[in-house]
């Protein structure tokens, strides 16, 4: 259970930057304080509809697989992961405050979402160490006789 709730922390407070980002960076884009409820639909996406998503479209694109060149089978690769982020982005906008208003504020961040979950990726294993930690002291206080 630790583990879970960890992992969902960290990942959840990496969302609530990444996406409050998104809103800076990105035109057509309104996230403001709306930011935390998305990144708690963001972060149940990735952890239980991203992987299904990608199973399923794998297994699609699978299919096909040996009529590609290795060049096609890497850009049917990547196309299903934009694909993958571009599905999950559409769910945070519609179960959320986030607003996205003309065609780039589609495109453009599944593209900022990917490349945060790269740097995410890159910085999962400390952020994760951090996070049990401060699990760790809060259940010893909390579970502390007086």
């Amino acid at each position: 259970m630790k583990n879970g709730i960890v992992r969902f922390a960290a990942l959840y407070v990496f969302d609530v930057v990444v996406l409050l980002l998104l809103g800076i960076l990105s035109p057509g884009v309104s996230v403001g304080f709306h930011a935390l409820w998305a990144a708690v639909i963001l972060t149940l996406a990735a952890l239980f509809l991203k992987p299904l998503l990608t199973a399923a479209f794998r297994k699609a694109a699978a299919k096909s697989a040996a009529d590609r060149t290795r060049l096609g089978e890497k850009v049917v690769q990547y196309v299903l992961v934009y694909l993958v982020e571009l599905v999950l982005w559409v769910a945070v906008v519609w179960l959320s405050g986030v607003r996205a208003s003309g065609f780039w504020s589609y495109v453009l961040p599944p593209l900022f979402l990917l490349l945060g979950w790269m740097i995410y990726d890159r910085v999962d294993d400390r952020l994760r160490a951090k996070a049990g930690t401060l699990y760790d002291t809060v259940r010893a206080r909390v579970s502390r006789p007086r």
